[in-house]
């Protein structure tokens, strides 16, 4: 397995010379993205800016492990579902030409006066619509396991099941809430042969049983990216800090 960055906390202020520089120094091998932060990679970008980005990251040793979106297909609106939809294309292309093998997307929560099989339903089948159109650019849709009940692992195997598509996936979000007698092996395995990327976040935190999910992960032959989504500093030497230790960390849970 691979350890990586998303910049949703730390990393948001920093640009992508300083992403690349700051991972190079710690040992974080790959980044996701996220939109709206300071380093801009938006659909906005020209063609010549989306060629940089990529050019940027083909000349380091640090991959760009995706790109992270606040895209979603929950809501009783079926405009705002096209919007959604629509907006998961165009940042699909974006991925495409910077270099990105894959779309972070999510569900958000169930609407209310709407049954949750309906919801599933829908967004399992804009899943299915993103994930054929991604395809066609060599680009995974990874479905983060986000939002009240959503997040619950029966309804995001659901909603892949309704997908139905080898190149939607599922980026393991290790929430808190998804441990059952201090083990994450029944939830796990819910969705285990669809993990196209995990995210990580504070291993200090004994309530989540970290070492665990490496093993787990192993034992499905991930050789993916765990990608840490930590809190950052304003400070950029302490953070380089906060990484190495957070590395340091990751390399005790990663031993075989």
């Amino acid at each position: 397995m691979k350890l990586g960055l998303v910049t949703y906390n730390m990393a948001k202020d920093w640009d992508i010379p300083t992403i690349i520089n700051n991972c190079t120094e710690t040992g974080f091998e790959g980044v996701e993205l996220r939109t709206t932060h300071a380093h801009k990679v938006e659909v906005s970008l020209s063609q010549t800016e989306r060629s940089e980005v990529a050019k940027m990251f083909a000349d380091s040793a640090v991959e760009l492990a995706g790109l992270g979106s606040a895209f979603d297909y929950h809501s009783s609106d079926i405009d705002v579902v096209r919007q959604n939809i629509e907006g998961t294309k165009e940042y699909t292309k974006l991925a495409a030409d910077v270099g990105a093998p894959g779309v972070k997307v999510r569900p958000n929560g169930f609407p209310d006066g709407v049954s949750e099989d309906a919801t599933i339903e829908q967004i399992g089948l804009s899943l299915r619509e993103c994930g054929e159109f991604a395809s066609d650019y060599g680009v995974e849709i990874r479905l983060e396991v986000h939002g009240k009940g959503t997040s619950e692992l029966r309804h995001i195997r659901k909603m892949m099941e309704i997908a139905d598509h080898d190149n939607v996936l599922v980026c393991w979000n290790s929430n808190f809430g998804e441990v059952e007698n201090n083990s994450i092996k029944n939830p796990f395995s819910l969705v285990q042969n669809k993990i196209g990327l995990v995210h990580i976040t504070e291993l200090h935190r004994t309530e989540y049983p970290w070492r665990e999910l490496f093993s787990e992960l192993k034992a499905i032959g991930y050789k993916g990216f765990t990608l840490a989504e930590i809190a950052g500093s304003d400070n950029d030497i302490d953070a380089v800090r906060i990484m190495n230790f957070y590395r340091a960390l990751w390399n005790e849970l990663n031993r075989p």
